[in-house]
């Protein structure tokens, strides 16, 4: 300890200085819970100089001490004004507004953002500051949809951070020009950027705060446009950084969010689900609320999977409830439950209202499976060549598995099933190709419908058992359900129609109304009335007393 800290301390001198001196220590170690209680201890004996003051700071943000990391940092910045240093002032109150604008709290953030700017008037323009402050421009032009603009501010941050030999600010402002290339579907250049930045990640080149904040944004952009190799790889790297330091906190609980996902994916459900709890009590903490509420949405998702659908309603609500739209994982709840007007109703809503293309990305799949199950075909049919088109332009194997799919069904719900089977190997290989157990089992129960329909009892037989091996040892209740009645059945006799419409025949042959039909699958009457008439359609039958005769003859009832 300098002259200059034991003239702070004063007669408390020694004391203070052992704990500002093992705060150091700590800090230097990542051991972040006891660098903020020893730096905490010593700035109750006297002021922390500027220094040690952005070292409490960063203990308090990666522990998860929100309102103490703000605090903090402001002493910092009215430090820093005091000691006549404007630019390291306005690094501060940069890092005040980016922490306030990731809280939602957007006036705070533009009043700080606002006194940097004017904390560097009449300043040389060549600072690294400047260049700091160009980031949140980038992200305003993002979400203004100017990529054009977006892509020029993030190029220009990063010509002033190699300029400064700034590794944090080069860093961001790469990964940030990568993602805005992603937008413009230049996949391969942006992937190459994404890379880039986090060459500098891994090698520890730069701050904490910026590792972890850089993690999650690449974690994020990979998943977006389903590059699923990248986003296990940097996903695995996120959890090695956080597991060697046990005392961090914020940056943990996104980590375990991001896993429960791949986790979710690979087949691994309840450790996925024991992730994403983990995963919510440390975001909670750390007033996180964006990705508590991914947390909730993994929840959410196993839940629905295995048919626990009234746990999987009440993660749906808290994901809401933090903030994020549970879609399209609600609609699809929805569907499970046979509520398929509730379905089309909320997907149709949500696709209505959106028109970021990455978040269409999300929706598309699930919006085409509903409209097939409400034999909406033409409509699934459109979206259906959204997302081809999107899997064309971005290039991402896990897109074009998607695509593959979809068209598959799609082609399948028109009749045409040879199409659909080579359509749906596709799909096949590819989710067994990148270790998706669940998808493939999937595309395996459609497949087997094309077999049947081209009168291929053998091989839908052998699609529908390997489905329903993988179901089994998931505890995927409902997708079990639903092949066992596909087993059930004599394939063979069924006449093309698919698991709904045999409900409905059966329902009707058994002397019920359409009505009737409606109020006991919560069905609409329209809805049913389309089934209805599909099945006449299907089985070349004039009347609902020649569709029961097909049927008995057929050994349906």
């Amino acid at each position: 300890m300098g002259r200059a800290d034991r003239q702070r301390f004063g007669s408390g001198a020694p004391e203070a200085a052992d704990q500002l001196m093992r705060g150091r220590q700590a800090y230097e170690e990542r051991a972040w819970d006891d660098a903020y209680a020893f730096l905490s201890h010593a700035h109750e004996a006297a002021s922390l100089a500027v220094d040690d003051l952005e070292r409490l700071a960063m203990a308090a943000y990666l522990t998860g001490r929100d309102e103490a990391y703000l605090r903090t940092l402001e002493r910092a910045h009215h430090a820093c004004l005091d000691a006549g240093e404007r630019h390291r002032a306005a690094r501060c109150a940069f890092w005040l507004g980016l922490r306030l604008a990731f809280r939602g709290e957007m006036g705070p953030a533009s009043g700080w953002f606002g006194r940097a700017h004017r904390l560097l008037e009449g300043a040389p323009d060549d600072c690294a500051e400047r260049g700091y402050l160009m980031l949140p421009l980038v992200e305003r032009h993002l979400a203004a949809g100017d990529l054009d603009a977006a892509h020029a501010a993030a190029s220009r941050a990063a010509e002033i951070g190699q300029r400064f030999a700034d590794a944090d600010l080069t860093a961001c402002a790469r990964h940030l020009q990568g993602r805005v290339l992603l937008r413009q579907r230049r996949s391969s250049e942006g992937l190459a950027l994404l890379d880039e930045a986090m060459v500098s990640v891994v090698a520890g080149e730069l701050s904490p705060l910026l590792t972890g904040l850089i993690y999650c944004s690449v974690i994020e952009a990979c998943q977006q446009i389903h590059v699923l190799d990248r986003a296990r790889e940097w996903t695995s790297a996120l959890g090695r950084w956080c597991s060697d330091q046990p005392q961090l906190v914020s940056f943990s609980g996104t980590c375990l969010m991001h896993r429960a996902e791949i986790k979710r994916l690979c087949g691994a459900w309840q450790d996925a689900l024991e992730e994403a709890q983990q995963a919510v009590e440390r975001l909670t903490r750390s007033n996180n609320r964006k990705d508590a509420a991914g947390a909730w949405y993994q929840m959410a998702e196993v839940h629905r999977l295995r048919g626990d659908f009234g746990a999987a309603e009440q993660a749906y609500r808290n994901t809401s409830e933090c903030g994020l739209e549970p879609q399209p994982g609600l609609a699809l709840l929805r569907l499970a439950e046979s509520r398929i007007d509730a379905a089309v109703a909320a997907i149709r809503r949500v696709m209505d209202a959106t028109t970021d293309e990455m978040r269409r990305i999300r929706l598309l799949p699930a919006h085409i499976e509903i409209m097939l199950a409400a034999s909406e075909i033409d409509e699934a049919r459109r979206a259906c060549g959204e997302l081809e088109d999107m899997a064309q332009g971005y290039g991402t194997e896990l897109l074009d598995i998607l695509a593959a799919e979809a068209r598959g069904a799609t082609e399948l719900a028109e009749g045409e099933a040879q199409a659909a089977a080579v359509w749906l190997r596709r799909a096949i290989e590819g989710w067994l190709r990148v270790d998706a157990p669940h998808d493939a089992a999937r595309a395996r129960v459609a497949m087997g419908l094309a077999c049947r329909t081209l009168g291929d009892d053998d091989g839908a037989l052998l699609e529908w058992q390997a489905a329903r091996a993988v179901f089994q040892q998931l505890g995927a209740v409902p997708d079990l359900s639903r092949v066992d009645t596909l087993l059930g059945a004599r394939p063979h006799e069924a006449g093309g129609l698919s698991p709904r419409e045999l409900q409905v025949l059966r329902l009707v042959a058994a002397g019920k109304t359409n009505r009737q039909i409606a109020d006991e699958l919560q069905l609409s009457g329209k809805t049913v009335d389309r089934h209805v008439s599909n099945i006449f359609n299907k089985l070349d039958v004039p009347t609902r007393a020649a569709a029961t005769a097909w049927a008995y003859e057929h050994r349906l009832v």
